[in-house]
């Protein structure tokens, strides 16, 4: 049973600072907010982490485990490669008001990152090289072999332009229109 609380614990903690470095940024989020948003003692996050590197690296972690489960849902749900690359588009849009108000997650922590912590941005950085390696094999799966990455980076790289330039203008519909030109795209190839 303590192994269980103690998983609960480390998982609240993660959870607590995924959110925090969403909203506010890696560099704007101290061990100290993670402390007070967590309603746990210093101490007790000590026992799980040490640094505030430490619970990002956790964090990046827990994204690519809930990547991981979504991609192989869509897998799952979609035996033609062009639904897959609809769903990938379609989380976008369902996820229209985070997107506006705070950009892409992924987005913002490898852009933050990347500015002084490229030791951290690397690890980050698999976060995108998961979403690239599996439009890579859906553009693959649809006969586009030799251009598959470039597809994969195509469609990657339109993704997060429409997620940085709604959250620049706060604009759910301009995220609407482009994420629909993107699905036609899509239905053309």
């Amino acid at each position: 049973m303590t192994g269980s609380k103690g998983e609960k614990t480390r998982a609240d903690i993660v959870e607590c600072a995924k959110r925090l470095f969403y909203e506010q940024g890696y560099d704007g989020t101290s061990f100290s907010d993670i402390v007070t948003a967590s309603g746990l003692f210093r101490g007790n996050i000590y026992h799980y982490f040490k640094t505030k590197d430490d619970i990002l690296k956790a964090v990046i972690d827990q994204h690519l485990d809930e990547f991981r489960t979504l991609l192989t849902l869509w897998a799952q749900e979609n035996a033609d490669p062009k639904a897959r690359l609809h769903a990938f588009v379609a989380m976008i849009t369902g996820r229209h008001l985070e997107l506006t108000q705070f950009g892409c997650p992924i987005g913002t922590l490898n852009t933050e990152l990347g500015k002084d912590r490229r030791d951290l941005q690397q690890a980050a950085r698999a976060l995108f090289d998961l979403f690239r390696d599996w439009l890579a094999a859906c553009f693959a799966a649809l006969n586009r072999g030799a251009e598959a990455e470039a597809l994969a980076l195509h469609l990657l790289g339109r993704a997060q332009g429409i997620a940085v330039i709604a959250h620049v203008y706060q604009d759910a519909q301009l995220l609407q229109r482009e994420t629909e030109l993107l699905q036609s795209w899509i239905t053309a190839l």
